[in-house]
């Protein structure tokens, strides 16, 4: 079992930056693919980053330019760095973590409010 802890939202401008954090109590290996997600109120979660085996990362086409995923491993964390956010940014962003052995599982986290204000 992973549990999963974000942090790190909160209220800011348009134009503002955020960094979140996901915490994971389990080790995150270089194989896992740990993602950020994001659910507005009245809309499906979508997908906003993947960083997987190789570094390889992935973005959304909203999120390409102005956010980051990156994992420190030896912490077990992995970041969304979040720059030039819009109030359509505003959402509950939700960690991910797919793990690539066959006995893994797929967590989520709980989530943190990012509110972007116009």
């Amino acid at each position: 079992q992973v549990q999963l802890v974000e942090s790190g939202g909160g209220l800011v401008q348009t134009g503002g930056s955020l960094r979140l954090s996901c915490a994971a109590s389990g080790r995150i290996f270089s194989f896992d693919v740990v993602g950020w997600y994001r659910q507005a109120p009245g809309k499906q979660r979508e997908l906003v980053a993947t960083i997987g085996p190789g570094v390889i990362t992935n973005y959304a086409d909203s999120a390409k330019g102005r956010f980051a995923i990156s994992r420190d491993l030896p912490k077990n964390t992995v970041y969304l760095e979040m720059n030039d956010l819009k109030p359509e940014d505003t959402a509950v962003y939700i960690c991910n973590v797919d793990q690539y052995s066959s006995t893994g599982g797929n967590y989520w986290g709980q989530g943190t409010q990012v509110t972007v204000s116009s």
